[in-house]
């Protein structure tokens, strides 16, 4: 009997050395593995945003004088008027308060819903119409004009613009 139980201990002994082995081995293996190529950890979601962001155009509202044209443009799905908005149409309110009248034309991109596209064109010349009544224009001195497609000259930001001229005198 004494020797079957030595035969018992030798297997146990044998079998948890193996264990250890096969369990140093593998450590070894993975240790390796992940000193040479490092471990990634999945991201949080809020992690990713700002990899998002950056690989999308950020946008701003900005104003534009040119010959006499002044354009704003504005940000997707935004009516946000860009600051600077009341020195922009300085000379615009002094032809209105001298009797001439000012055409305010919406213009959208083709991105996305025509009619949506649209009515944001139709608030964005709203908020323009409204920036030239707080400097004393009268609505009736001020032709609000349909809502347009445009392609601007190149880019979406381009064409989601409003645009204010002084129309000629009578």
């Amino acid at each position: 009997m004494s020797s079957s139980q030595d035969n018992d201990s030798q297997q146990r002994f044998a079998l948890g050395f193996l264990a250890v082995l096969i369990l140093l081995v593998v450590g070894s293996v993975v240790g390796t593995v992940v000193a040479k190529f490092g471990v990634r950890h999945p991201a949080p979601a809020a992690a990713e945003a700002p990899a998002a962001v950056a690989d999308a155009v950020v946008e701003v509202a900005s104003i534009k004088v040119e010959n006499g044209v002044v354009k704003f443009f504005f940000a997707t799905n935004s009516a946000d008027v860009a600051e600077g908005a009341q020195q922009a149409l300085a000379e615009v309110a002094q032809g209105l308060a001298a009797g001439r009248k000012a055409a305010i034309s919406g213009f959208h991109d083709a991105t996305g819903s025509v009619e949506q596209n649209a009515e944001l064109a139709k608030q964005r010349a709203i908020a323009v119409r409204e920036v030239l009544k707080a400097l004393g224009a009268s609505e009736e001195a001020i032709e609000l004009r349909k809502p347009e497609v445009s392609t601007g000259t190149g880019t979406e930001a381009e064409a989601r613009r409003v645009e204010v001229i002084l129309l000629p005198a009578n």
